[in-house]
């Protein structure tokens, strides 16, 4: 088998996992505060306490995904064009 004939079917399959997954869960925890909804920083003492909450999840700990992104992107850009 050529290469390329091996990197096709390898791509769809990573391809289809991730539609499947944002399909499943489309909701993933946020990068920024690993998923807490707030950074974490530490007192004189060293120890751990609340810090600001995180702008980018709203609090929440959840970011939606990219391909759910993408995906009600086009629904709403086709909705809107078929009325």
């Amino acid at each position: 088998m050529t290469l390329i004939a091996l990197a096709i079917p390898c791509l769809s399959a990573v391809t289809l996992g991730y539609v499947a997954m944002c399909a499943a869960s489309p909701f993933g925890t946020c990068r920024k505060c690993n998923g807490i909804g707030f950074a974490m920083e530490t007192d004189r003492k060293g120890r751990p306490k609340r810090g600001k909450s995180c702008r980018r999840c709203k609090t929440t700990g959840k970011r939606i995904r990219v391909g759910r992104w993408l995906f009600n992107r086009a629904q709403r850009i086709y909705r809107e064009g078929t009325n």
